[in-house]
């Protein structure tokens, strides 16, 4: 098999329709387990504004093989056909439990280890070594346990709703708080689901991945930072998006904290969270410049 894949590549170019001529028997039988997943997420879970960024993960993830075909289809080495069908036969039993009992952290994590396994059986671990980002940002695909979520989302709509009183108080306004419920003037405010910044968090983070992969900066310590730093600038984010809505009821009434702004806030969000990791990176490229010209 492995010398039939070599001839996909001519004149250093991937030859997209001979890989499809020698691999079609794996592709229908990869494409009968995939199809019917997409096909049920996408009338699930992907309609629901917790999980609407799953067809742009996935995007991005066919993206990310796509950019390492050359590589992987020109590798001559030995391929690990035992442990490559171990994972094939292991990720054929996750997706069957999880498509017959509805566990979509079986169904779709299942594709992990069956493309490790597919990988493994035509190029060898060689391959695992050049399309790691890409197997590892398919974990994004796969959607927390409601148990987990639930448990999160909690404590973290605790600590945005207690921030955002104490320096709202501290700014002069007459704010007070029971738990999650936010009161400002003659107004009652319920810090929601969706103001928790949960489901931000998981998506800045899979995109802020994805920069620091795209970026590819020399210095680990760098990446590291920036990696590190996704997760309390979303929750930074997040304080200020509460604290505008706040702000906005308080002015301008209860009508146009839930109308407009409320909505235009999300987005916003994002932005800053965006904006703010962007000029993080560029402070880390100076400083640590900086620190190794001195050097």
């Amino acid at each position: 098999m492995m010398e039939n894949t070599n001839t996909a590549i001519k004149n250093g170019q991937f030859d997209l329709a001979v890989f499809f001529k020698q691999n079609i028997l794996i592709l229908i039988g990869f494409l009968a387990l995939a199809v019917p997943t997409i096909i049920s997420l996408s009338k699930g879970i992907w309609q629901s504004d917790d999980q609407a960024h799953g067809p742009i993960i996935l995007a991005i993830v066919v993206w990310l093989f796509w950019q390492v075909k050359n590589q992987i289809a020109a590798i001559d080495t030995k391929s690990n056909p035992i442990m490559g069908f171990a994972l094939v036969i292991a990720a054929l039993l996750f997706y069957i439990l999880g498509r017959s009992q509805a566990i979509l952290m079986f169904e779709i994590g299942a594709f992990i280890p069956l493309v490790c396994g597919l990988l493994l059986i035509s190029k060898g671990w060689r391959a695992i070594s050049i399309a790691w980002f890409a197997i590892v940002f398919m974990l994004f695909l796969i959607p927390l346990p409601g148990s987990i979520v639930d448990a999160l989302t909690g404590a973290l709509k605790g600590q945005v709703s207690h921030i955002a009183e104490v320096l709202l108080y501290a700014a002069g306004y007459p704010v007070a708080r029971s738990g999650v419920l936010i009161t400002v003037g003659q107004y009652q405010l319920l810090v929601a689901d969706a103001c928790s910044g949960m489901h931000s968090m998981f998506s800045l983070l899979a995109v802020g991945s994805l920069y620091v992969y795209i970026t590819d900066h020399s210095s680990k310590i760098r990446n590291t930072l920036l990696i590190l730093a996704i997760i309390p600038i979303a929750f930074a984010a997040n304080i200020i998006r509460v604290m505008t809505l706040i702000l906005v009821t308080y002015h301008f009434g209860d009508a146009a904290g839930q109308g407009f702004i409320h909505d235009f806030a999300g987005m916003a969000l994002f932005a800053i969270a965006l904006i703010g990791m962007f000029f993080l990176d560029l402070f880390l490229g100076i400083f640590l410049k900086n620190k190794v010209t001195n050097l």
